[in-house]
């Protein structure tokens, strides 16, 4: 750039980050002068603005990169968003299934008049000649791996705080790359500890948090993020891969949808949490996940997600008659929780069904037969894992469900009392599954399972009440939907995988990536002979959360007698919490097609 942007230049008249900058010098054993200069470096390198020229230039290319989907943006929470925008920074926290994710936040922004936002993405998409045009359009490259670059990252933290202090607005992926399965990864804490960092800096401050929610129709990158799932080379980004990306975005995707979850004043949110954590060790990490929680709460359903559910569900071909028997106890469900539905469609109506269902077979997710007396589908070859990405765009608000079914199983197996069963066996699998999904708090998630029995149970409505062993089974053979052999069943089947890898791992010391490929390995083995309900559980997106689980519970430290023993107990868990999940499916019962 031909000179500093106001933030770069601000900073490098600043004392206090001169001062910063001799303090690591010191620390490192540098010479002050070579540090200085490498911090000046990286700041440039960082160093964003907004150039009416260049962005208008930027939209125009953004908008054309974005013509596979139609946008459409919530507009009254967005008409919200105008007052806020005048008083505080706002910090635009969105989902990230797409590259073109960080395209559609400018876009919103724009065409509801909100001030433009410096949007923080990986520095592997900075090369020439986007890169200029992007980063006079607000666009911030970052470096992802910094552990060793102590400069790098005083630096970024320096750059982060003035703006914040300089009250722009800020927008970044919480989940810091692209889902390879369709639901939110768990975030990344860095930049966020940076913004917490400044506001506690600067007294007079203000941000809120905006959660942001962006979901596609169809994309038209998800075959290479599931191959990537299952351990494929990702290809590096350069200008051969844009010219290919841009050429796909001509073939017409559908809708997506931008929605704003409820904005969140982070320094009360802060105070609140210290209130309660006077060492303030957790606040970060608590402030991530709750952004991400209601980023969950503001996705709508979309259809194509319930199409697919009911594809992997009947795992065969369905007639439109059978697919619309199958998503009709789900739309039910739905409409009970009152979750949103995406452009406000009817999962019931036939015509939109059809509709769908020919988008996909377009796309080549599914294929139709239709010779016979009806039309048929059926998922395509090779495209269970693309299904379960659509699928999984809605899961989050079938978990709770799932969860409350295996809990049924228990207290139909368990003791009189089946409700302190059930509560302890969902609190059980909420431990077990809190690195793949996002959970209210203890107290607040029993209250949601309750919640769930009480839907679930066919009462009066009054609310759900002590139950015995054979109220459970009643429940279960007349529930519906049953949701747990689909929605928890592949995350279980991975589980147990990875904890059987786990438990016959005979090396003093673990090496991770021998591990995961060993699980891919066997893992195809064991899909080849139907040990797992699904294809889809043989991934290292699935796998890694497991791996994450161990690790929490310290099975990854040296070999030693009573780990071998921690270890065996842990696969036996999951040995029995996969029979459950079974126990349900054998329930299940698919409406003829």
């Amino acid at each position: 750039m031909s000179s500093d942007t106001p933030e770069v230049a601000q900073l490098l008249a600043d004392d206090g980050f001169a001062g910063r900058l001799a303090e690591l010098a010191t620390s490192l054993g540098r010479d002050q002068d070579e540090v200085t200069a490498e911090a000046t470096g990286y700041l440039r390198e960082m160093g964003a603005m907004h150039s009416a020229r260049a962005m208008s230039a930027w939209f125009r290319f953004t908008k054309w990169m974005f013509r596979a989907h139609e946008l459409l943006v919530d507009e009254e929470a967005a008409r919200r968003l105008e007052g806020l925008d005048r008083k505080y920074s706002l910090l635009f926290l969105f989902s990230h299934r797409s590259y073109l994710d960080g395209a559609a936040v400018p876009v919103a922004l724009d065409r509801h008049g909100l001030s433009p936002a410096y949007t923080l993405g990986g520095a592997n998409l900075s090369f020439f000649p986007v890169n200029h045009l992007a980063r006079r359009s607000g666009i911030v490259y970052i470096r992802r791996s910094t552990q060793d670059q102590p400069v790098y990252r005083l630096t970024l933290r320096a750059y982060i705080g003035q703006l914040i202090r300089n009250r722009q607005n800020l927008s970044w992926s919480i989940e810091g790359g692209r889902t390879r399965t369709g639901k939110l990864r768990p975030p990344t804490y860095g930049i966020l500890r940076y913004v917490v960092d400044a506001i506690d800096a600067a007294p007079d401050t203000e941000a809120l948090i905006v959660p942001v929610s962006i979901v596609y129709e169809q994309l038209h990158e998800v075959g290479s993020m599931t191959a990537e799932a299952r351990g494929a080379r990702k290809r590096p980004e350069d200008v051969r891969w844009l010219i290919n990306f841009a050429r796909l975005q001509a073939n017409r995707l559908g809708r997506a949808y931008l929605d704003f979850g409820e904005p969140v004043p982070l320094r009360e949110r802060m105070a609140e949490l210290r209130g309660g954590d006077q060492q303030g060790r957790h606040v970060v990490e608590r402030i991530a996940l709750d952004t991400s929680h209601r980023i969950n709460q503001a996705t709508p359903v979309t259809v194509t997600a319930v199409v697919c559910l009911a594809m992997l569900a009947a795992d065969r071909a369905l007639t439109l008659d059978g697919v619309l028997q199958t998503v009709a106890p789900m739309a039910t469900y739905i409409e009970s929780r009152r979750w949103p539905v995406a452009g406000a469609a009817n999962l019931t109506d036939p015509g939109t069904l059809r509709r769908t269902l020919q988008e996909l077979v377009a796309s080549g997710v599914l294929t139709t037969y239709d010779g016979g007396t009806d039309p048929v589908w059926v998922i395509g070859p090779g495209q269970h894992l693309v299904a379960a990405f659509y699928r999984n765009t809605a899961i989050h608000l079938l978990v709770d469900r799932a969860i409350g079914e295996l809990a049924l199983v228990a207290a139909a197996e368990g003791g009189p009392d089946g409700l302190a069963t059930a509560t302890q066996e969902a609190l059980r699998l909420r431990d077990l599954l809190k690195f793949d999904f996002f959970f209210a708090r203890r107290r607040d998630f029993a209250e949601q399972m309750a919640l769930e029995l009480a839907i679930i149970e066919p009462g009066d409505g009054d609310g759900l009440r002590e139950f015995t062993p054979a109220d459970a089974r009643n429940w279960l053979q007349h529930g519906k939907p049953l949701v747990a052999p689909l929605v928890l069943r592949p995350f279980l089947d991975a589980y147990h995988l990875v904890a059987d890898r786990l438990a016959a791992w005979e090396d003093e010391t673990f090496d991770e990536p021998r591990f995961l490929d060993e699980c891919l390995r066997v893992g195809r083995q064991w899909a080849l002979q139907g040990r797992l309900a699904s294809e889809e559980s043989v991934s290292l997106e699935l796998f890694k959360p497991a791996l994450q689980l161990a690790r929490h519970r310290g099975l990854l430290d040296a070999s030693t007698p009573e780990l071998r023993q921690r270890r065996a107990d842990f696969h036996d868990e999951l040995r029995e919490t996969v029979r459950r999940a079974t126990v349900v499916a054998g329930l299940v019962r698919q409406p003829p097609a």
